[in-house]
C-alpha cells in the first residue's frame, strides 16, 4: 500500500486542530478536497481513523497507530532534507525546544543569542513547558530537545546531558520580617502572601506541587510574566516570591530586594538536556546540543 505523504500531513494536522476544516486549513487544502482525501484513505485502509463529533473530531486507535507512524516518517523525512541541505546551502532547519521557566528565562537567552548569530540558517522555537510534560512531548516525537529538572525520571524514556545547575530561592521585600533569615524552610512561609508566575507556567505548577505536598496551597496576590516583574512587585511590599537564584541576583542589583535560601532539597535543581536519541537528532539540532553543553562557549 503506498502512502500519499500530503494525506500523512493533512492527518497529523486534523489530529493536532481536533478539526477537518482546520486540519485542511493548515494543510493548505480546500474543505472538500481534504474531506475527500481523508474518506479515500479511510476506505483504502479498510477502517475508520477519526470519530466525528458534534465539536470537531478525535482519532480512533486506527487512528492513533498511523498518526504515529505518520509523525516518525514526516521526521525522518525532514531530517534527510535537513541533512542534505547542509552540502548546497549549508546547515539550516528549524529546531523545537520545551523547556521549564528557569532555563528558559535565565540560562537560554544568552546561549541562543549566540549561536543563532553564528548560524543564520537554524530557527529556534522555544515553549516553557513543566518537566513530566516536556519528556512526554520529546518521547512522543512533538519536539526535538528538551530542558527538564533532575526531579524527573527523564532518563527512563530519554538520553540525558548535563546541561546547568538552578537553584530557588525566596525573595522578599528588603524590611521584611524574613529578610534577615540565613535560610527558610518552604514550610515555613506559607503563611505569607505570594508574588506568583502564571498559572500553568513551568515553575509555577512546581512551586505549587510543594505546597500542595505541605497541604497548603499559596495565598498568591498577582501572577506576573518573568522573574524580572516579579521581583520588582515584591520590592513594593506586595508578597514574597519563589524564583531562580541567578535572577534574584541580577535583580538585587537594582532593587531594594532581599534574598533568602531554601532549606529545602528540591529547590536545587540539575537541569538537563534530553532527546529520544542525540544520535538520532537533525544536524540543526545537534548543533544546537553542542552550544548549549557546560563549556561549549
Amino acid at each position: 500500500m503506498r502512502f500519499d505523504l500530503v494525506d500523512l500531513r493533512l492527518v497529523l494536522n486534523i489530529a493536532e486542530a481536533a478539526s477537518i476544516t482546520n486540519g485542511a486549513s493548515r494543510s493548505g487544502l480546500a474543505l472538500a478536497s481534504a474531506s475527500e482525501r481523508l474518506r479515500e484513505l479511510e476506505r483504502s485502509l479498510g477502517v475508520s481513523l477519526f470519530e466525528r463529533q458534534r465539536r470537531g473530531v478525535s482519532p480512533t486507535s486506527a487512528g492513533l497507530a498511523l498518526i504515529h507512524h505518520a509523525r516518525l516518517v514526516i521526521r525522518q523525512l525532514d531530517e534527510m532534507s535537513s541533512e542534505l541541505g547542509q552540502f548546497a546551502k549549508g546547515l539550516r532547519g528549524r529546531v523545537r525546544v520545551l523547556s521549564n521557566t528557569a532555563a528558559t528565562l535565565e540560562f537560554l537567552p544568552l546561549l541562543i543569542g549566540s549561536f543563532l548569530s553564528s548560524h543564520p540558517t537554524i530557527d529556534v522555537e522555544i515553549e516553557d513547558r513543566p518537566s513530566p510534560e516536556i519528556v512526554g512531548s520529546v518521547a512522543g516525537g512533538r519536539a526535538d530537545l528538551g530542558i527538564v529538572a533532575d526531579v524527573v525520571d527523564a532518563a527512563a524514556e530519554l538520553e540525558t546531558v548535563p546541561f546547568a545547575e538552578d537553584r530557588l530561592v525566596l525573595v522578599t521585600p528588603k524590611g521584611h520580617v524574613l529578610a534577615k533569615r540565613r535560610r527558610l524552610a518552604f514550610r515555613d512561609v506559607l503563611e505569607q502572601d505570594f508574588v506568583g508566575l502564571p498559572t500553568g507556567s513551568a515553575l509555577q505548577v512546581y512551586v505549587d506541587g510543594q505546597a500542595a505536598r505541605a497541604g497548603r496551597r499559596l495565598k498568591t496576590r498577582i501572577r506576573l510574566s518573568g522573574f524580572d516583574a516579579a521581583c520588582k512587585v515584591v520590592e513594593s511590599g506586595v508578597g514574597i516570591a519563589v524564583v531562580s537564584k541567578i535572577a534574584a541576583e541580577r535583580c538585587k542589583q537594582s532593587m531594594t530586594i532581599a534574598m533568602v535560601p531554601l532549606s529545602d532539597d528540591w529547590a536545587l535543581r540539575r537541569l538537563r538536556i534530553c532527546a529520544k536519541s542525540f544520535h538520532a537528532l537533525s544536524a540543526p539540532a545537534r548543533a544546537l546540543v553542542a552550544a548549549l553543553r557546560p563549556g561549549s562557549a
